[in-house]
């Protein structure tokens, strides 16, 4: 079997047990698995006064120019994640010449919505302070996220008033990338959704397409045909919805994809299933430009 075959068996194994035996999902493979070439500029970096508001910073190697910035949130269901456990998301985006924050931010059940969409704009106003000292450019940010962190990015790229509140022009924001989002789940009807979002005043608010309007950024909205846990049709309504409005959106689904090899996809050894990584940072250089 080829090397390549090899390390693929046993990063996608690597997880798996992980999952089974109820450890952070993705640890194991954060620390096994073949990493892209970067330069991690800053580790544990406080963008708030809480243990949870924190982030680390990856940069091109070799860069010195005024770089485009891609602020990535994990998913998680809002209730668990680590940013240590996403370094090869990190790493990968920032060798696509990115410089490259992942945050992380409050979760269930220390808060509900939507005090997580409020910790994602404190980072994104932390990267627009402090991305020159990095070699990144403050009026080029792009948002990215997964699954419930998909949700965090879109969110606060289609509602401006998180940015707002936290300080921060939203205009800044030139494009999001959702990858395996939730957009479109009212009703409430799983547990997750309703522990999290149950308590807030104004349901219809809570959703993603609610938000789109004709100055909405431009997205990039990917899932993959396989995925049961957040199934495409939340991609398929948001583009939907965007395209409507007159918003650049590319949409993407990936046959044979499911819910955690399209965050995978963006890892070295696993990209080869489907080409996430290139055509979403193809997108976000385009319309950060």
């Amino acid at each position: 079997m080829p090397p390549l075959a090899v390390t693929k068996r046993l990063t996608l194994a690597a997880v798996a047990g992980a999952l089974t035996a109820a450890c952070s999902p993705l640890t194991l493979f954060a620390t096994l698995s073949p990493k892209d070439p970067a330069a991690r500029a800053a580790q544990g970096v406080a963008y708030g006064p809480g243990p949870r508001q924190t982030l680390d910073v990856y940069g091109p190697r070799g860069g010195g120019g005024q770089a485009p910035v891609a602020v990535f949130f994990y998913g998680g269901s809002w209730d668990s994640g680590r940013r240590q456990d996403y370094n090869w998301v990190g790493r990968a985006l920032a060798s696509r010449g990115f410089v490259a924050i992942v945050a992380d931010y409050r979760l269930y059940p220390e808060v509900r919505y939507p005090a997580f969409l409020e910790d994602g704009a404190l980072a994104v106003k932390w990267a627009v302070q402090h991305a020159r000292e990095y070699g990144g450019d403050p009026d080029r940010i792009v948002l990215v996220g997964h699954s419930a962190g998909a949700y965090n990015a879109v969110m606060l790229g289609l509602d401006p008033r998180y940015l707002r509140e936290a300080g921060v022009d939203p205009a800044k924001v030139k494009a999001v990338a959702g990858l395996a989002g939730p957009y479109d789940f009212l009703p409430l009807e799983g547990a997750i959704t309703r522990r999290t979002f149950g308590e807030a005043a104004d349901l219809p608010a809570t959703q993603p397409l609610a938000h789109v309007g004709k100055t909405s950024p431009a997205a990039f909205l990917a899932t993959g045909d396989a995925d049961t846990v957040v199934y495409p049709r939340n991609t398929a309504a948001l583009a939907r919805k965007l395209r409507e409005a007159g918003v650049p959106v590319e949409e993407r689904h990936y046959p044979g994809v499911d819910h955690i090899r399209m965050i995978l996809a963006l890892s070295r050894p696993l990209r080869g299933r489907a080409p996430v990584l290139d055509e979403m940072t193809d997108f976000l250089r385009r319309h950060a430009s």
